[in-house]
């Protein structure tokens, strides 16, 4: 499984790294996308090293897409290539996940009309605007689409992703993972 997670500057830190972490605990490949390749700094002041630059996305090399909240889906929607990238993956069937303002790029990319979905309560009326079902719940599953609202919901979040993508029970099968734990 090959992630591609989507960054800017201002990215909520707790949402990009606790995702981060387990996909790679799961045995993910992992590649984060900013505006250019280098640091990206977090909301908190946590840096994260991005792999490649918008333009050097290539969306078949990817198995899934994760969009993170905070202040960085303001700067990652103004990316032609970025959006068209989060369009093409929705559009190809993959899973796309996005938390807390990460909904703002899916807005942008135009895929999120007639779904159900949430996100940050300050972000309820762009989704509403743009055709989605808003729901106030810790995760909505509609489709290949998973949203979660905020950092509370992480742990719902995350394993909504693992049982869409069926690496939880891959990992219990290799005996890596546990629901005994």
């Amino acid at each position: 499984m090959k992630v591609l997670i989507l960054a800017a500057d201002g990215v909520e830190d707790l949402e990009l790294f606790y995702p981060l972490y387990r996909f790679k605990e799961q045995g993910f490949e992992v590649d984060v996308a900013g505006p250019k390749a280098g640091p990206i700094t977090g909301k908190h002041g946590y840096t994260i090293e991005a792999d490649l630059s918008f333009d050097d996305i290539d969306a078949e090399d990817y198995d899934m897409l994760f969009l993170p909240g905070g202040k960085g889906p303001e700067t990652v929607r103004l990316s032609d290539k970025a959006v068209s990238v989060t369009r093409q993956m929705f559009e190809a069937g993959k899973c796309v996940a996005a938390i807390c303002h990460g909904a703002q790029i899916l807005v942008s990319a135009g895929v999120i009309e007639g779904k159900r979905a949430t996100c940050w309560a300050g972000v309820r009326d762009d989704i509403r605007a743009a055709g989605a079902n808003y729901r106030d719940e810790e995760v909505v599953i509609d489709g290949n689409l998973i949203t979660s609202r905020q950092p509370d919901d992480l742990p719902a979040f995350c394993r909504a992703i693992f049982e869409m993508v069926g690496a939880e029970s891959t990992a219990a099968a290799s005996g890596r993972w546990s629901s005994s734990l």
